[in-house]
């Protein structure tokens, strides 16, 4: 038989440090706490639900090109440096406003920007849907989907702490 010999322990345990948000991490992904299925989840807000920012969706209504340019700036600032925008989507004037403005004025077709944004963000957030769905929703219902979308962003750029809107 092994003799055991007990050493006892001369250090108490220590604190762990708080967990901590590494650059490209991003914040929480799912702010609501939506349900999860094997697809995927819902969207936090839905269509009808521009009508709680009636500013937003006045202004997608009137000029979705600076609201399509903003939201495509949060996107890509979220995705590539894992924090949110510091000025919230920054200028209104940007090429991707610019983009959108002429593609919407030679032949009406904005939407399609709209519609890869939409997939880009609904893989982003794991949210349930598909290209067709996608495609409709931004061709009948600009102003409601780029408010839905400028909602998610934003509830993960809340969920930073410190975040003004």
């Amino acid at each position: 038989m092994a003799q055991y010999s007990e050493k006892p322990y001369v250090q108490q345990p220590q604190a762990v440090p708080g967990m901590m948000v590494v650059p490209g991490g991003g914040g929480n992904r799912n702010a609501k706490g939506m349900a999860m299925g094997p697809e995927g989840r819902e969207w936090s807000n839905g269509l009808c639900d521009c009508c709680n920012e009636p500013g937003t969706c006045m202004l997608s209504w009137c000029c979705p090109c600076i609201v399509y340019s903003k939201n495509k700036q949060r996107y890509e600032h979220l995705n590539t440096k894992g924090v949110p925008h510091p000025t919230q989507g920054g200028s209104a004037c940007t090429g991707d406003c610019w983009m959108h403005a002429l593609i919407t004025g030679c032949c009406g077709a904005g939407w399609i920007l709209q519609f890869m944004q939409r997939g880009n963000l609904r893989q982003r957030y794991n949210i349930k849907g598909g290209g067709c769905g996608d495609c409709c929703t931004a061709f009948f219902c600009t102003p409601c989907e780029l408010t839905q979308e400028r909602q998610e962003l934003e509830l993960e750029e809340r969920s930073f702490g410190g975040y003004r809107a």
